[in-house]
């Protein structure tokens, strides 16, 4: 049995089987949805149901509940179970679609007790210039992927990355203990659609959890250059102080940057830490009662994302204005880890 999904803003429509992931059955008549990790984890495919309903084999963590009351689904995991009518967004004006290049370790320095700075020289894609926010995949011997963003915006044939060092990870451990500069990796860039919205007049509400601060410090510097600069309030959320590894760097910023705000949270302070305490999205959520002036841009693990994104939802938060990038729940579903 087959179902009619039809695009409400251009009333062009496609066919999805019985089953079938609705980004499945796009794709395969040439309607290039936006999306991303094809997990259910990053939010990109959201869709809006305007008529009919959808199903799921296991409800996606990258969906709030709040979000499915009010109508959005995720394509690559949702299956329509009537026909439909929907409002999607297609890939970017402007999207680059990704390849493969060899890359080569140009550095590795130690950022803190358990992250690492990496940057690869990629000569073959020093014309690629990809949106900040986006990542990029080292493919491991086996055939699969370890992502990690990029953490500055394009600098030619150099790419910089934060690598936080994951127990018994297949690559992050081995980049302690066997790789050094000089060694070559296999890559593909640029993927993901975290990119900042240029045509939207709203000020940036940031909130980064761990290494989740290298795409937004990347979209940050794309910015900073710009002479109507959005304002900036940034969240930073970690455990300890000694995992604030850029935090002389954004205390900088805000030095010269008056219209940029950073605010470090820790979530397992010592005694000696007096500034604010808990997680990350309750002291936004204690700054603003009202966030309905901002886009929001999140990145960090999924437990994170999803939190922001109800609490902030119930502040007024346009969900079509939150941007999420959610790592690592792509090893999690695999059974995996970085």
């Amino acid at each position: 049995m087959s179902y009619r999904i039809t695009l409400s803003d251009t009333s062009e429509s496609f066919e999805a089987q019985t089953g079938e992931p609705l980004l499945e059955a796009a794709e395969r008549a040439g309607f290039p949805l936006a999306h991303d990790c094809r997990f259910g984890g990053c939010g990109a495919c959201r869709v809006k149901l305007v008529e009919g309903t959808v199903g799921y084999d296991e409800f996606p963590f990258g969906l709030t509940e709040e979000e499915a009351e009010a109508g959005y689904a995720l394509a690559c995991q949702a299956c329509a179970q009537s026909d439909l009518t929907i409002t999607a967004k297609l890939l970017p004006a402007g999207h680059i679609p990704a390849d493969f290049h060899v890359a080569t370790i140009e550095q590795l320095e130690k950022l803190s007790h358990d992250v690492t700075h990496l940057v690869l020289r990629i000569p073959s894609a020093s014309e690629v210039v990809f949106h900040p926010g986006q990542y990029l995949n080292v493919m491991l011997d086996d055939g699969s992927p370890r992502s990690f963003s990029m953490a500055s915006p394009h600098r030619g044939e150099l790419f910089d990355f934060h690598i936080r060092h994951v127990p018994g990870g297949h690559f992050t451990g081995r980049l302690e203990t066997h790789y050094q500069p000089g060694d070559t990796l296999d890559v593909e860039l640029p993927l993901g659609n975290f990119r900042h919205d240029a045509d939207s007049p709203r000020d940036l509400l940031m909130v980064g959890g761990g290494t989740g601060l290298a795409p937004l410090k990347s979209i940050i510097e794309s910015l900073l250059n710009e002479p109507e600069r959005p304002a900036i309030a940034l969240y930073w959320g970690v455990r300890r102080a000694e995992d604030l590894y850029l935090d002389e760097q954004l205390n900088d910023w805000t030095r010269t940057l008056p219209n940029l705000r950073y605010v470090p949270v820790l979530s397992e302070p010592d005694s000696e830490w007096d500034g604010r305490r808990g997680f990350v999205h309750e002291a936004v959520c204690q700054d603003f009662n009202d966030l309905s002036a901002f886009d929001a841009y999140l990145c960090g693990p999924p437990p994170m994302i999803a939190a922001a994104k109800t609490s902030f939802s119930q502040r007024g938060l346009d969900v079509e204005r939150i941007y999420a990038d959610s790592f690592n729940f792509t090893h999690e579903l695999e059974g995996s880890v970085a």
